[in-house]
């Protein structure tokens, strides 16, 4: 272990123990960090046409930021503007320097401090990290990325988070609200959710809420049978009845010097000789969840896809999405196939984590505890279709999603 990783131990330790600690640390750190922005650039003046993208802080090209960056690459009315983004890796994205309009710089670094300074445009969807505040005249869309089931921000009654007491997760909401002109809200139900998460009803900021649909869902709203069989080609999943099993992070499962990390609760031995050679799970955790994982004993029955790029790909080449308590199931809804929810935890989840915006029997789809369930539910979705209730389901929580939202969003931000 290197010294680096053993000090980041070290301290994670500490805070997780002390909150005095925890909130002078992080409060120095911050300041330092802020002002370190500030030198990097302290005199460039803002470029109106010029955007910066990033998305779950610099781990991937994907999301609503991607999908309204390749909008503008082809949009007229966006021919004279330019692009950044930022990536923790930028080496493995070089790809998108084919297009000369857009560059590429690498997570907190001075390049990164420079262009956030530059760029009139922050379009992001997760929140900045603490020390980073839009200037004025800058305009931070916060794109968010999902429809929760599970409490947010201010609305958390109980938590068992490893890292953040209640209050502590309340000021970051708070920090964001601040910082943020715009948060997208992809329904009504949304909408009314996280003017509550980010206490903008209350500090009279609601009117940032921009109620459009996710642009990230409207590759779902408009995929064809083509995109289906070139995903499933491409993943070597042809011939396969597809599980996409995409659980959740747990906010008490944190690893010092690591992060976030998931221990799977699923007995593969057990699915595998029930489901035998007919299907095949694709495995992708949550992008918080720092650990790897190890399927090798289950060559060409679980395939670990937490790495590929773009979750739509996956969801539009799956015949099957199994979840738990994750927001996957509602953008998976959009394409009207069956949902299966594995809950082993549910009590514990509920009563003691975060708890839930919807009640349960409000879900599309069965609910399940174990794996004999599990495989049952699994076994019921052949010759599937979707019932009345699921198709409401669809028409409450996703009433945008005719493949336009980029467009609209960005007309609504982009001052032109």
């Amino acid at each position: 272990m290197n010294v680096t990783k053993t000090f980041k131990k070290v301290v994670f330790d500490i805070a997780k123990k002390n909150k005095t600690f925890r909130l002078v640390f992080r409060g120095s750190r911050d300041a330092a960090y802020r002002a370190k922005m500030t030198l990097d650039d302290p005199f460039g003046k803002i470029d109106d046409k010029l955007v910066y993208f990033r998305t779950f802080s610099g781990r991937g090209y994907s999301d609503s930021p991607k999908a309204m960056y390749e909008y503008m690459l082809t949009a007229p009315e966006y021919k004279d503007y330019r692009f950044i983004w930022c990536f923790k890796e930028p080496d493995d994205y070089s790809f998108l320097l084919h297009n000369d309009r857009t560059s590429l710089v690498k997570f907190r670094t001075k390049e990164d401090n420079k262009a956030l300074r530059k760029a009139k445009y922050w379009i992001t969807n997760y929140r900045m990290l603490n020390y980073q505040f839009p200037r004025k005249g800058q305009v931070y869309l916060q794109c968010w990325h999902g429809t929760p089931l599970k409490r947010l921000g201010y609305d958390i009654i109980e938590s068992d988070n490893a890292m953040n007491s209640l209050n502590e997760i309340k000021e970051k909401y708070r920090t964001d609200a601040e910082k943020f002109s715009y948060i997208l809200s992809p329904s009504p139900f949304a909408t009314d959710k996280f003017a509550t998460a980010w206490n903008l009803n209350e500090t009279g900021q609601r009117d940032k809420l921009i109620e459009e649909g996710y642009p990230r869902n409207d590759a779902l709203a408009v995929a064809t049978e083509a995109d289906r069989a070139k995903f499933r080609k491409q993943l070597g999943v042809e011939g396969k009845k597809t599980i996409l099993y995409a659980p959740t992070w747990r906010d008490n499962q944190h690893t010092s010097g690591t992060g976030y990390t998931y221990k799977t609760e699923v007995d593969f031995d057990k699915l595998q000789r029930e489901l035998g050679d007919d299907y095949i799970i694709l495995f992708r955790a949550h992008y918080l969840v720092a650990n790897s994982f190890d399927f090798e004993k289950y060559k060409g029955f679980v395939m670990d896809v937490s790495s590929y790029p773009d979750i739509n790909d996956l969801y539009i080449a799956a015949d099957i999405l199994v979840t738990d308590y994750s927001s996957v199931f509602f953008d998976y809804s959009i394409l009207e196939r069956p949902v299966i929810f594995y809950m082993y935890d549910l009590e514990h989840y509920a009563n003691e984590m975060r708890g839930f915006y919807l009640s349960l029997d409000e879900l599309p789809g069965p609910i399940v505890k174990d794996e004999d369930a599990l495989i049952a539910e699994i076994k019921k979705t052949d010759g599937w279709q979707a019932d009345e209730k699921y198709k409401a389901f669809v028409k409450r929580f996703n009433p945008y999603e005719d493949g336009n939202s980029s467009k609209r969003v960005l007309a609504r931000v982009i001052e032109r």
